[in-house]
Formats: C-alpha cells, structure tokens, sequence
C-alpha cells in the first residue's frame, strides 16, 4: 500500500440553514479551494468522491461538474453524520492500492431548520435496530432522535462515573471558546457554564446549548500518490498515516446493551485501537484532535473512547482544563460540530482540514503549537464510526 498525501483542502464558511447556499454551489466551491491548495487544476483529477445525507442520487456529479465535465469516475456516499470522512476513506484506499494517483473528496449539506429527521418516513428506518433496543431502555416522550440517543448515552456515563451536569456545560463554553478564532463557524459568540445550564432541558444532561446546530456548509480535501506530487510539484508536507472505519459490532443491540453503545462507543474504542496500533501511535503523543461532539455527551464519552484519558476520568480532564489550549490535549480548535456546526456531509471533511491547516502551521490564532500528528473522529448512527491519524513530514 503507497502512502497517501493530502495535498490540498479547502471548505466554506458553515451558515445556519436560512443563509444556505444551494448545495451546488457549495460543492463546487469548496472543491475548488482544496485544488487551489494543492496547486492543480480539476482535469489531473482521477476520481471523486462526493459525501452528503439530505440530497437525491448523484448530488456530487451536480456539484463537481461545476468544476467541468471531464468523465472521471464520481461516486456518491451517504454514511449518515460520518458521510465526509466515509468518502475519505475510500478515496485514501483509491490511491493507496495504486488504483489512482489523484483523487478529489468533497463533502456538502443544504440543511433545513430544525432537528433531524428521516427523509422517507414511509418505508423502514435504518435506525429500527436500535431504536427497538433504545425503547427497551428510554422513555423519550417525543424527544427528537438524536437528542434521545446523546442525551441518553451523557445519561449512562454520569450514572457510572458521578459525572456533574456542570462537566458537560463547560464543554459547550470551550467549544464556543474556540470558535471565537474561527471564521469559518456559525457560532463564534462566548457562553458562560450558568447560561448553557439555564438554556432549555433537551434530555438527560443536555440543554439546548449543548446541542449542535443544523448547518450547511461544505469541505474537501486532495489526495495524491507521493509520485504524483513529484511529478506536479505538490506538496507533501501531510500524509494518512493510518484509519480506520468500523461499523456496529457484535452485542450492540443485543439485550444488556446500553446508551453509549447505540451511539457509537464501541465502535470508536475499535476504530481508534486499530489507528494505535497500525501507526504506532500512543494516544498520550497526540496534541491535537478533532472530534464528534455532535453534542457535549459525545464529546465527554469520546474522551474515553479514544483512549485521551483513562475509562472514567473524562471529567477530570475537563476540570484540569486538559482539553484545551495549554492543557495535554486541545480537542477541536475549530470550535467542533458545537460552534462550527454540523453540515452532516461536510462534517468529516472539515475535520481534516482543520488538522491540516494545525499541521502545517498555519491556523493563525486556533494554532496548537508544535502540532506534528492530529487525530479526526467521525460517527454516524446506523452506524459508522471514521477514525483519521494525519501526520506531519519531519
């Protein structure tokens, strides 16, 4: 297997739903950034992979034949929330069996107000699974499904661990921290823990600011062969140095289950094992991570499940501040799904563009400095769970 380069990446600034753009236009747009980056034009394009949920088939060849028509294989994926990186990883595995020496990956969302929701309510849910193991074990009373789902997993591990409901808060107030030094989020505006508590109930420990936003936007990136990057002169500075992409496993949604399970924690503690020991990395070397926090229970169990902190201790890793800049570990510097927002297509892709700009040093004031490795984490009910080590060239 070759190993692979991000060349290039590019996203636009997230907006909330009534300040879309149409998703064509997006697509387009931020492919266009990520090639720009890279130095190439959309013909040495080989294949494209194009990421969104909310959209009919072959949205990605109405985005990138904005680019041009040149007859390029394009293949659209839907991976729910994980969509972005679930298209990255095809693309990385394209050039790393040699079937491609350049790719483009690009992933959108034109979202609409309010909560999600399925899109063909009247044939069965891919959730159905664990919404029958998740009625054994909630009482959701009309709760959207993704705010019982979260809420119930924030639920569970306070139950195991003692966690207070201030812990979660406070998740939400350096998501909101961070973003401040982020032109690209949708919410760059300071909240303090009082506010996020006093927002209203959602579920379990969620409040209404513990929740992220519906957003559009979009993100892409370019990924090359180390000869193809010789051949065009581009850069080589960011290399995959290994993923992972793993699905529900056995005794998800089997009885005895539990929240944190039907939201993905196992499938994070195996996709993120399988980066460790792939790449040689110990999780503790990492100093910069973007991850899931769809809301701020995931983040707080994704703490955990990535292994940045001993089983039970993410609340202390809160507490000590060890989540941010000065801390061990600086967990979403862009502000994360929380305040950059969520455009469920492009969510994954941001992800790697934001660790890019950190590895290469150039993310102005949200720079972690020093930053050499960055880990990406992407989950998606249904489920898909995207685990992503970049690492810079020494």
């Amino acid at each position: 297997m070759r190993r692979v380069y991000v060349a290039g990446v590019g996203m636009i600034p997230f907006r909330r739903p009534s300040q879309s753009l149409p998703y064509q236009l997006m697509g387009a747009q931020a492919a266009r950034a990520a090639l720009a980056d890279a130095g190439i034009d959309y013909p040495l394009v080989q294949q494209a992979y194009a990421g969104y949920v909310y959209g009919d088939s072959t949205c990605g060849q109405a985005a990138l034949y904005g680019l041009g028509t040149t007859g390029i294989p394009i293949v659209n994926v839907n991976n729910n929330c994980a969509t972005g990186s679930s298209a990255l990883w095809l693309a990385r595995q394209a050039v790393a069996s040699g079937v491609a020496d350049c790719v483009l990956v690009v992933g959108f969302e034109e979202m609409t107000p309010g909560a999600l929701g399925m899109a063909f309510p009247d044939r069965g849910s891919p959730l159905a699974r664990g919404d029958a193991a998740r009625a054994l074990l909630q009482d959701d009373s009309g709760v959207p499904f993704a705010h019982a789902y979260f809420g119930g997993a924030g639920a569970e591990y306070a139950r195991r661990h003692g966690t207070r409901p201030e812990t979660f808060a406070a998740i939400a107030v350096k998501a909101r921290r961070h973003a401040a030094a982020n032109p690209n989020s949708v919410f760059r505006d300071p909240i303090t823990v009082e506010e996020v508590l006093a927002s209203p109930a959602v579920y379990g420990p969620l409040t209404r600011l513990q929740c992220c936003p519906p957003t559009s936007g979009a993100a892409a990136a370019v990924l090359c062969s180390g000869d193809f990057a010789t051949a065009h002169g581009l850069p080589t500075t960011i290399t995959i140095r290994a993923q992972s992409l793993v699905t529900d496993l056995p005794g998800t949604f089997d009885d005895g289950t539990d929240m944190m399970r039907l939201v993905g924690y196992d499938m994070t503690r195996r996709a993120a094992a399988e980066v460790y020991q792939a790449s040689g990395v110990d999780p503790a070397d990492i100093p910069v991570v973007e991850l899931h926090d769809c809301f701020t229970a995931n983040e707080l169990i994704s703490y955990d499940a990535l292994d940045l902190t001993p089983e039970g201790t993410a609340e202390k890793l809160v507490a000590d501040a060890d989540n941010t800049y000065g801390g061990r570990v600086v967990v979403n510097p862009s502000g994360g799904l929380l305040a950059k927002g969520h455009p469920l297509g492009a969510t994954g892709l941001a992800q790697i563009a934001e660790l890019a700009w950190q590895l290469r040093g150039t993310a102005g004031p949200r720079q972690v400095e020093g930053a050499r490795l960055g880990l990406a984490h992407n989950i998606g009910l249904g489920g898909t769970c995207v685990v992503t080590l970049l690492e810079r060239a020494q």
